[in-house]
């Protein structure tokens, strides 16, 4: 980076005299902003800066001989013979400057000599004749008296807007709050607050154009009253006038590109109804497309969307007003460069989704552990997945995330949509015949609503740990069960202590130091304190 910046900075140096020399070969005469002529050759020694300077020094003289004499001006064209030829013009009788085929460049330069004469005594009249109005204090009281009054008209023009303003957007207030108005037109049943908040910027808009306008007119008014200024004045007209004919010109420029942009647009929306169409039917499950089925129809819907809306995109680009400016490609270049720095994250969250999508290792409505979240799969995205627990929570994951972690499954394997699978885990002690704890746990199986006989739940022993056996009781939950997991389980715990308590086995394993005295089980009854009272059983 260093070598670079030294090398921009000799390069820069190096074009600065280039530069410099490019200015010195030529000079332009100005006279009260206007310019006159530009020289550019060396004339008996002079420079063109020389020339110039010599120029208006004549300039004067010959002005203040004519006001010394009281006699109006005299500009004369006269041609000299010789090789080169040249023109010299004359204020006065006295020499202003020499005009010669070099002054104008080019090959042709000797055949245009005359034409740029001609256009450089124009200018002279008008410059002499402002200068000699610059110097008559009648026209400078004139002058005044025109400035002020159209400072004091445009003064008035800007208040009576500012007051026009306000009145109207007083009466626009109470026409939206009228509710007879509101009433009698359907289609004016719009925020009161937000229609008043757009009327204001809309006026405002309005207003701030019309001051512009009354401004540059008062502008161009009373510079042009001045022969100094005049020059600014007749910019200032001209520039509004300029600007807003080069903005109906590139409106009206705009018209054929934007139409044809509009129809690549249309084009676009025609494919994009006809896949959607297309895929909407294989997601319904009607028929299957190239390997598509329900689960990758919506992914692949949306791919073709964002594949669709670019390339129509792309092919609209040149055919949008301004593509071809340099501005335009200067705001794609940054909007891109923020785009590649930024969006990595994003892309990497695109990829995992639509590689869950296309593994179909998620589907909405099943029950899964992700990590340490358990829950119903209610939102699979392109950047999220969402999870409802049975605790009333909605956990949004990044599928960056749920990519990266191992998924558990309780609704895959059953046999039918809606169900899911139930499975919990107790540890009871070698003292206790396996087969009674296998019926206790099938027991409290039957017992909990909504879980299903068919398939029929099972009981399988895990482990035969050093003070205990694991034994895990697996079942299904149907459609009648709760809503929420966690609730079936919930019922499902809360039965398995029950029928472990009426048979008098605990629900205990501490490391074997000997045998109590007693059982560690909850008496037959009661089973709720006195002070407390029962308590309603679960449903």
């Amino acid at each position: 980076m260093r070598r670079l910046f030294w090398i921009l900075l000799c390069a820069l140096l190096a074009l600065a005299p280039a530069a410099r020399a490019a200015e010195a070969d030529q000079a332009d005469l100005l006279v009260n902003q206007r310019k006159v002529v530009t020289l550019r050759a060396t004339l008996k020694g002079e420079s063109p800066g020389e020339r110039v300077q010599a120029a208006r020094a004549a300039l004067d003289t010959a002005l203040d001989t004519a006001l010394a004499a009281a006699a109006p001006d005299r500009i004369e064209r006269q041609v000299l013979p010789g090789d080169p030829p040249a023109v010299r013009l004359l204020v006065n009788g006295v020499v202003v400057f020499h005009l010669v085929p070099d002054d104008l460049g080019g090959a042709q330069a000797g055949v245009l000599l005359d034409a740029a004469a001609l256009d450089a005594e124009r200018r002279l009249r008008a410059v002499v004749a402002e200068l000699r109005e610059a110097r008559d204090p009648r026209r400078w009281a004139i002058g005044l008296g025109v400035a002020l009054a159209a400072t004091l008209v445009a003064l008035a023009l800007l208040k009576g807007l500012a007051a026009l303003r306000r009145r109207l957007l007083r009466h626009a207030a109470r026409r939206l709050g009228d509710e007879t108005v509101r009433a009698a037109r359907p289609w004016w049943q719009v925020s009161g607050e937000h229609a008043i908040a757009m009327l204001r910027g809309a006026a405002g808009l309005l207003s701030w154009v019309v001051a512009l306008v009354v401004l540059d007119v008062w502008a161009s008014t009373v510079l042009r009253q001045f022969a100094p200024t005049r020059a600014w004045g007749e910019r200032a007209g001209d520039w509004l006038i300029d600007q807003l004919l080069g903005l109906a010109r590139a409106a009206a420029g705009a018209v054929p590109g934007l139409l044809t942009a509009g129809l690549i647009f249309l084009i676009a929306r025609g494919v994009l109804r006809l896949v959607h169409g297309v895929l909407e039917r294989v997601e319904r499950g009607e028929f299957t497309l190239a390997g598509l089925d329900a689960d990758t129809a919506g992914p692949t819907q949306r791919l073709a969307g964002l594949v669709v809306w670019l390339f129509a995109l792309a092919m609209a680009y040149p055919y949008l007003p301004g593509a071809s400016t340099e501005a335009f490609k200067g705001v794609t270049v940054l909007a891109g460069l923020m785009v590649s720095l930024g969006a990595s994250g994003v892309v990497g969250q695109v990829m995992a989704g639509l590689s869950l999508m296309y593994s179909r290792a998620l589907r909405v409505g099943e029950y899964v552990r992700i990590g340490e979240v358990e829950g119903t799969v209610t939102h699979l995205g392109m950047f999220s997945t969402r999870l409802h627990t049975g605790l009333g929570e909605e956990v949004s994951l990044p599928n960056a995330v749920v990519f990266s972690q191992s998924v558990r499954n309780f609704s895959r394997l059953v046999d039918e949509d809606g169900q899911f699978v139930l499975h919990t885990a107790v540890t009871i002690g070698y003292a206790t015949p396996w087969r009674q704890v296998h019926a206790m746990l099938l027991e409290a199986a039957r017992r909990t609503p909504g879980v299903l006989q068919q398939p029929a739940p099972y009981v399988v022993q895990t482990a035969l740990s050093d003070f205990y056996v694991e034994y895990r009781l697996c079942a299904q939950g149907s459609r009648t069960a709760p809503r929420m997991r966690a609730q079936a389980m919930s019922q499902l715990h809360a039965h398995i202590q029950d029928v472990f308590n009426e048979n008098g086995v605990q629900i205990m394993s501490p490391h074997y130091r000997g045998d109590p005295p007693a059982p560690q089980v909850v008496p037959a009854g009661p089973w709720f304190s006195p002070e407390a009272g029962p308590l309603a059983p679960p449903r």
